[in-house]
């Protein structure tokens, strides 16, 4: 098991100016970080994957994808725009050393055609992610799309219909995520929905209901890390939580407030995860 901190928290945009962040984290206990991939050249990213490096502190991604770029799109150069994109958010993630890339990027976030997901909007994000999973195999990258809620997404909510997702793409450089925030709203029991997605489950976002501290909130964390331990999950648990602090970014996830302080989020919630991870449920 590692514990990562998704820097979310304090910008969408790492730089050297991050670097004394990133070696708090490292102080504090962190075994990694997690970036949103949304600028930025191979140039960049090789240079925080230096700094990474020298820290010996690991690293996973955030991938996303804009309306121009929806791969579940019908229009077929919406749908290869949106694979250059994820080959885009693989190649830096390989300059930066990163392990899994993570995100609702099998369709566009917060994205509505105010109908229900059809077979069809499947098949062509399945298709576009094959195509994106070969590509990330010649980085030794594992894709791991993510289940987000009704209100941030329409195409897929639950880990029954990721896991279907994932058999339709059929490729081992491609798994899943699992998020307890979405979960909470979407799933009748964190601890099933964990076993639903086991086979495939690649990484792992700890949030709490309100993107607050971990612990602090409504998430049934008993049911979720007894879940992650009966499957004896052993990859990343990795902190997402948010903030007002980038504007853009808080408004374009509805983020109107700030939930806890950030040093409470990343001090209490590291042993949290620990604690939960060890109790006898």
């Amino acid at each position: 098991m590692k514990i990562g901190m998704n820097m979310l928290l304090w910008t969408n945009h790492v730089t050297e100016q991050h670097f004394d962040i990133i070696d708090t984290l490292k102080e504090t206990g962190y075994d990694g970080i997690e970036l949103f991939l949304g600028e930025g050249n191979v140039k960049h990213y090789t240079k925080l994957g230096n700094h990474f490096s020298n820290i010996d502190m690991g690293v996973t991604g955030v991938a996303s994808l804009s309306p121009e770029e929806n791969i579940s799109s019908p229009d077929k150069k919406i749908r290869e725009a949106g694979l250059e994109r994820l080959k885009w958010s693989i190649d830096v993630s390989a300059a930066s050393n990163v392990e899994v890339i993570c995100g609702p990027f099998h369709s566009t976030f917060a994205f509505f055609t105010r109908q229900p997901p059809t077979a069809d909007e499947r098949s062509r994000s399945a298709e576009m992610l094959r195509k994106a999973a070969e590509y990330a195999q010649k980085s030794n990258i594992i894709l791991a799309p993510e289940a987000v809620n009704r209100f941030e997404c329409y195409l897929y909510n639950t880990m029954a219909d990721i896991k279907g997702m994932v058999e339709l793409v059929d490729h081992p450089n491609l798994g899943a995520m699992y998020d307890t925030h979405h979960s909470n709203i979407e799933e009748k029991s964190q601890e099933s929905a964990i076993k639903t997605i086991a086979p495939y489950l690649k990484h792992v976002h700890i949030s709490e209901n309100d993107r607050g501290t971990p612990g602090s909130g409504q998430v049934n964390w008993e049911s979720a890390f007894k879940g992650l331990r009966d499957i004896n999950y052993d990859g990343w648990l990795t902190i997402e939580a948010f903030s007002t602090i980038i504007p853009e970014f808080a408004n374009a996830i509805n983020v109107w407030r700030d939930y806890s302080p950030s040093k409470e989020i990343y001090t209490k919630g590291i042993e949290f995860i620990k604690e939960g991870m060890k109790a006898d449920y």
